[in-house]
């Protein structure tokens, strides 16, 4: 039973009084009060006085009755009622079975249609609508055409509303061409009918939908009608996944500035639509215009922040990720279980961490810490901050639930640090409590196994996860193969894994080879590994540099020349490589052999001290003994 607050009490218990007192008991009044305070005691109470008065058959008072105790959880007093009902109308066997299914119990609902069509009452519009929504939730496609063809013969499908259930169910388990078919057959549409198409595009995993899309988009407008917000958000959905669409993205800006739709997120509190544009933006690297769509937000709620906070770190912006999280609680907005998560990869890295460490004890303070996708989130972070034990802990301790992304992540924190015992012992836990095995474990246990030269291992773990477990071969299997065998120096045995492969070899393949050879100083295997990639890559010019410089450490200068001169008619230049690193919130950032920073000469001074400790052989000459620390 829920219990009321104080409030709630009197205020039921006044109403209850003037209601009562009155000529005519208004029940309609008090169930209604009864269903929003989801108070089992007083419908229970209504119920009683009810049978008193004899008002029992009565058909507008009993649908309130059923929906009163639905309200309160409590289906088994909601059938009986229905049970006792002698005339029992369409309107209480819909109020019935979307009762059952708004409580969850599909299967309860589905019953009840089935008995209702043998019943003398035939289902209308309301109910068939209602039923293909549960068939929906529960995939059940068979079903769902059983249904569709008796509506047919019935003609109820020509109902807008009932084709668009249809639609979106096809659409929902798979059969989006079932779902076009159905559109094409409508005698009348509305914007519905073209909203459940283009979130049925716009789910298709195949991009070979994406140009159809918008061919379907231009026609919707060539018949005249008008795009609503939950159009244009879907829209936009796609323009962010899909970069060259981003023009899209432009263009359906500019149709909420002129349609006036921009007026519910820059006056009005629904900020839907610009959270979308956030996100469209950031994820088209324009996080400044993203930026700019935040600020123009008069009331920015909760998610508002999150989807800038989300865009800077998408974006590589993780101090402005940082300060924007600050000045989000600095304006009493508090961050939920989704802004945690997306913030933490801004803190996946050492100087960053202790950032990293507040956000989770924010976390335990709010009671979030137990909830599966953030303690995967801070498993990630405490793995890139350098921290194993702290993201075991938070494996083992707090990740009370663990899916398969939770034992991916602490299998791919133990291989990132080189512990490659660790992770094959993990994975073989999870095997063992019954966790399924996917791509992404495997190829996170392999590439620990490449890390720490343990073939054997990895060769068995790779036959059992095809033989075993029924996984498809993925290229990204097939590379830590390749570059776990070229680690250990079995070249010969590297190459003929690649000629039997039953995936067509991509760059990754022969990109593990080339740093596996480049170790073990194999001139012969670095040559042909590269010759593959500018086939594979011709407009990439690191291919050509790097095969370049290989040619000039064996002094072959004319094959150097060749090579210098494809880049030169190709039109490629390389730009030189750069890394940064961030002291005290400033960011520093270095290209090869740069001498433009103003503590160059210290910086070089502290390299060669570094390189003389490194290849020191005396080791009982301590670190700090040989290099020198400057402030």
């Amino acid at each position: 039973m829920i219990i009321l607050s104080a409030s709630k009490i009197l205020k039921f218990s006044t109403k209850t009084q003037r209601l009562y007192t009155s000529s005519t008991p208004n029940f309609i009044d008090l169930f209604q009060l009864s269903i929003e305070s989801q108070s089992l005691k007083y419908t229970k109470q209504l119920h009683s006085q009810i049978i008193q008065l004899g008002l029992d058959q009565n058909s507008v008072i009993a649908t309130k009755l059923i929906s009163s105790y639905f309200a309160c959880q409590n289906p088994v007093d909601s059938q009986l009622v229905f049970d006792t009902f002698e005339h029992k109308s369409l309107y209480l066997w819909n109020i019935l079975i979307n009762g059952y299914a708004k409580n969850k119990f599909f299967g309860q609902s589905i019953k009840l249609f089935n008995q209702m069509c043998r019943s003398e009452v035939t289902p209308d519009e309301f109910t068939i609508s209602g039923i293909v929504k549960i068939l929906g939730e529960l995939g059940d496609i068979v079903s769902a055409k059983i249904v569709h063809g008796k509506c047919v013969r019935n003609g109820v499908v020509l109902d807008t509303v009932v084709a668009n259930s249809f639609m979106s169910l096809y659409s929902k388990c798979g059969v989006f061409q079932d779902c076009l078919k159905v559109f094409d057959e409508m005698p009348q549409r509305n914007i519905s009918s073209f909203n459940v198409v283009i979130s049925g595009y716009t789910g298709e995993n195949e991009r070979v939908f994406d140009d159809k899309l918008w061919d379907f988009v231009k026609d919707m407008q060539i018949e005249g009608w008008k795009f609503d917000a939950f159009t244009v958000s879907t829209l936009l959905s796609l323009c962010g996944e899909v970069k060259k669409y981003w023009h899209y993205g432009k263009e359906l800006h500019c149709y909420i500035v002129k349609s006036g739709l921009d007026s519910d997120f820059v006056v009005c509190s629904d900020v839907h639509l610009g959270c979308c544009l956030i996100d469209m933006y950031s994820k088209s690297f324009r996080v400044e215009l993203a930026r700019r769509i935040f600020d123009r937000l008069k009331h920015r709620n909760v998610f508002a922040w999150t989807a800038m906070i989300n865009g800077y770190v998408l974006n590589g912006n993780f101090d402005e990720a940082l300060v924007l999280f600050k000045d989000m609680q600095v304006e009493g907005v508090e961050p939920n279980k989704v802004s945690l998560i997306s913030i933490l990869p801004a803190c996946c890295s050492f100087d960053r961490s202790k950032g990293g460490k507040q956000i989770h004890a924010f976390s335990t303070r709010r009671g979030l810490n137990h909830e599966v996708s953030l303690c995967n989130a801070l498993i990630d972070m405490y793995s890139k901050s350098g921290s194993l034990s702290c993201a075991r802990r938070v494996f083992e301790y707090h990740c009370v639930t663990k899916d398969t992304i939770s034992w991916s992540s602490m299998i791919s924190a133990y291989s990132s640090h080189g512990n490659g015992r660790g992770a094959i012992i993990l994975y073989e836990k999870m095997l063992q409590n019954g966790i399924k095995s996917d791509m992404i474990t495997v190829v996170g246990v392999l590439s620990a196994c490449a890390r720490s030269g343990l073939v054997d291992e990895g060769i068995r773990i790779y036959d059992s996860a095809l033989n075993d477990y029924d996984l498809e071969p993925t290229l990204e299997m097939c590379a830590c193969i390749v570059d776990m065998l070229g680690k250990a120096g079995q070249f010969d045995r590297a190459l003929d894994f690649i000629k039997s492969m039953p995936v067509k070899p991509g760059p990754s393949i022969w990109g593990a080879l080339v740093n596996a050879s480049a170790i073990h100083g194999n001139s012969e295997v670095q040559n042909l590994a590269y010759r593959f990639l500018i086939q594979m890559e011709p407009e990439n010019p690191s291919n050509y540099v790097s095969l370049s410089n290989l040619y000039a450490s064996s002094h072959r200068w004319d094959v150097v020349a060749r090579v210098r001169t494809m880049m030169k008619d190709k039109g490629l230049k390389k730009f030189p490589g750069c890394s940064w690193i961030s002291i005290n919130t400033e960011t520093h950032s270095f290209h090869v052999a740069d001498k433009s920073h103003p503590c160059s000469v210290v910086i070089y001074e502290m390299l060669d001290q570094l390189i003389l400790a490194m290849k020191r052989d005396d080791s009982c000459i301590g670190f700090e003994d040989t290099v020198k620390v400057h402030e």
